[in-house]
Parts: structure tokens; C-alpha cells; sequence
């Protein structure tokens, strides 16, 4: 990039996750290479994720989680003022639709990063269509964490639309004994089917304890009888928690964990039963550490996972239930997924790939508006 495109401003949401993790890493790689970033955000997405500590200027900006009309007016007013930056790097949809607005006219090179598919219809679903067109519409360029996501943007009427690099994480190592993880957790010898998730609908767990009511009823296999484990939380906790309960399933709800490494260690396999997904990071921390993934063929996650693992559809409660007892019974297809597992965890792009991908789509920006 040349002097006026090295000033780079992120702009994103609420994020307590995968997004803000994000965009610390891009703020903070490119700070160490010397160019000035500037992150606007939510005050406590500021806090969450220390921006300023790694090397950013941090600007709060309610960019809000829902259609609030007058805090979003607000959000647009306050955006403006990064109209001077080189580049503006908005992340999900509603950041990348105010920040167009607000840089309407102005020249700033825009970039929109979509992290996650909009799920919801009725006024929310209508919302968001129409958050998307500005960005389409709008963005010098749209990345995306899976294909369906570049499909759809492209039908609304963006022209330059690229496959964002997501580095995968390096700190999900197991560092204990797999046997005190499995006193702790009081599993025993027990096959251990882990899930990270937030307890929130986009996940489908509902799906989750349908398959373990399912298998419960299964012959038990060689191994025993698997235990469910899920690691997270979320608004769905106590609904979840309730079912469990009524139905005596044998799933157990951790909440959040920072010791994913070590649950990895154990685990015959990671489930993912989501309705959608862009490229999350549990799914590559499994890979990274060897763990064979059973996950719905949804999003992001067919091109990521490849051989490394089994996938269903969405909802397929029988295939999941199937692919669950083929890994439970089989130790040739388990130790095969593992190994297939290790060799994706190799392969998945880091830090300096994911720098410099960007570096590369802020420098193709055009230079003159």
C-alpha cells in the first residue's frame, strides 16, 4: 500500500467471539508492521478484546446488534470521521452497512468482511436484505468466510467478491493428563463426543440432543456409551438444561471453557450440528489437534473439513446418528479421520497469510474515486 492507504480504521459490532478475535489479530498484525489502525466499535467490544493495548487506536461507536433507527443515525455521524483512513475494513453486516453510509461520497476505500450468514425472516430477515444490497452495492470489495456467502452477496450486486482468510488459532493444545480431564469431567473410560458452541439457535443443538436421545437407545458399541459434552453458553442454556433433564440424556453442559486443548484430547470426535457456519475456529482447532470432526455440511465448513471428517445435512438427525455410531464403532475409520485431521491442521492458513491477504485486497482498491 502506498503512504495514504497504510492508515487502515476496522470498524465492527458487538462481538464477544470469533469476529472480534478477528479483527484483533488483523489490528494488531498490521499495528507491528507499522501501519496506524484505528478500531471503532461498541465500548465493551473495546474492553473485551483490548484494541488499544495491541497497538490500535480505539474509537467507540455504538454500532448496535439489532435495527435500532436512531442509535444507528448515531453510529453513521460518528463513522464520518474515519473518512480521512487509507482504507475502512468493516466486519459483518450491519458495520459494513453503516460504514457505507457513512462513507458515501467521501473516496475512503471500503472493504466488508460477512462472518455470518443472516438466518432470520419476517421484518429481521427484510432488515437485513436491505442492510446487504448497501453493502453490495456500496463495498469496493466483499470478502466471505464460506461460498453460499459469496453466491448470495454476488446476487445482490457485488462485483468484487473474495474469499476471506481466517488464520487458525494455535493456543488449543491439550496440557493435562487426558485422565485427570476425564476424572474431572466424571466420563470414566466413556467415548466423549464434544461440541464448543454458544447455547444460541444458529448452532442447532436441539439437533444435538436428538441425536444423543437417539444414540442412548443404540446397542451400547464396544467402547461404552458415549457422553455428550458441550462447551459454551448462551440464551438456550436453561431450555436445554430442562430437556436434558426430562429426558435423562447423557449430555453434559460445561459452560464456557478455557481449556478447549485439553477436551480436544479427549474426544472421539467434535460435533457440530449448526445451521449455519462460516469457518469457525473450534473446527480448526480440532483439526490442528488431530480430533475427527462430525459436523453439517453447511457454510463454510465442507472446503475446511475435506476427508478429515464426516458431514450431513442440516437437520438429518439419522445421518448425524449414523456418522456418530460409524466413529463410535469403527477404531480403522477413527484413526484414518485422525490422521486425515492432522494433515488439514497443517494446512490451514496463519497469521502472516491472513495479513497478507488483506494487505492485498486494500492494495487492488481502486486509487482513484
Amino acid at each position: 500500500m502506498d503512504e495514504r492507504r497504510s492508515r487502515v480504521a476496522f470498524v465492527l459490532g458487538t462481538s464477544a467471539g470469533g469476529v472480534g478475535r478477528h479483527v484483533a489479530m488483523l489490528a494488531g498484525g498490521l499495528a507491528r508492521r507499522g501501519h496506524p489502525v484505528v478500531v471503532a466499535g461498541p465500548p465493551a467490544t473495546g474492553e473485551a478484546f483490548g484494541f488499544g493495548r495491541i497497538g490500535a487506536r480505539f474509537v467507540p461507536v455504538a454500532v448496535s446488534d439489532r435495527p435500532r433507527p436512531l442509535n444507528d443515525l448515531r453510529a453513521v455521524r460518528a463513522l464520518r470521521a474515519l473518512r480521512g483512513a487509507g482504507v475502512v475494513h468493516a466486519h459483518g453486516l450491519r458495520a459494513g452497512a453503516l460504514a457505507a453510509l457513512a462513507l458515501t461520497g467521501t473516496g475512503t476505500g471500503l472493504v466488508v468482511t460477512l462472518h455470518n450468514a443472516a438466518t432470520q425472516g419476517g421484518a429481521i430477515g427484510a432488515i437485513h436484505g436491505l442492510l446487504a444490497r448497501i453493502v453490495a452495492r456500496r463495498a469496493d470489495r466483499v470478502l466471505v468466510v464460506s461460498p453460499d456467502l459469496g453466491e448470495w452477496i454476488g446476487r445482490l450486486g457485488a462485483r468484487h467478491v473474495a474469499t476471506a482468510v481466517v488464520p487458525a488459532p494455535t493456543s488449543a493444545r491439550a496440557s493435562r493428563d487426558p485422565r485427570k480431564v476425564r476424572a474431572e469431567l466424571g466420563v470414566g473410560e466413556r467415548p466423549v463426543l464434544l461440541t464448543v458452541a454458544r447455547l444460541a439457535q444458529q448452532k442447532g443443538l436441539e439437533g444435538l440432543l436428538d441425536v444423543a436421545a437417539a444414540v442412548g437407545s443404540d446397542p451400547a458399541p464396544p467402547a461404552g456409551r458415549p457422553v455428550f459434552v458441550v462447551a459454551g453458553e448462551g440464551p438456550l442454556r436453561e431450555e436445554l438444561r430442562g430437556r436434558i433433564e426430562r429426558e435423562g440424556l447423557p449430555v453434559r453442559l460445561l459452560g464456557n471453557r478455557d481449556d478447549v486443548g485439553d477436551l480436544l484430547g479427549v474426544a472421539r470426535a467434535l460435533l457440530v450440528p449448526s445451521r449455519w457456519e462460516g469457518q469457525p475456529l473450534t473446527v480448526q482447532e480440532a483439526l490442528r489437534a488431530g480430533t475427527p470432526v462430525i459436523a453439517t455440511a453447511v457454510g463454510g465448513i465442507p472446503p475446511m473439513v475435506g476427508d478429515a471428517g464426516l458431514l450431513v445435512p442440516y437437520g438429518d438427525v439419522a445421518a448425524m446418528r449414523e456418522a456418530v455410531a460409524r466413529v463410535l464403532a469403527d477404531d480403522a475409520l477413527a484413526a484414518a479421520l485422525r490422521e486425515a485431521a492432522v494433515r488439514r491442521g497443517r494446512d490451514l492458513p496463519g497469521e502472516r497469510e491472513a495479513l497478507e491477504a488483506v494487505l492485498a485486497v486494500y492494495a487492488g482498491l481502486p486509487k482513484t474515486r
